[in-house]
């Protein structure tokens, strides 16, 4: 199972138009994820319709089921 999920940019706000970074598992689209100010929004592939999780939803979940990263 390998995800290819490549970007990087200069720091800057993110303005009126939202990122969005395709994220693939084996070459396969498993959906796109959508940053912007106030949240994110995970679109699986194929669908219409995606999951929306407020920042501070997220910081919660991270936390209560993320695993802690090594520094660096």
């Amino acid at each position: 199972m390998a995800h290819n999920v490549t970007f990087r940019i200069p720091e800057r706000r993110v303005g009126n138009s939202d990122i969005e970074i395709a994220v693939r598992e084996d070459g396969d689209l498993l959906g796109t994820l959508g940053i912007s100010k106030g949240a994110l929004l995970w679109t699986p592939a194929h669908k219409r319709h995606g999951f929306v999780l407020e920042w501070a939803a997220f910081d919660r979940l991270a936390r209560e089921h993320g695993r802690r990263a090594q520094a660096g």
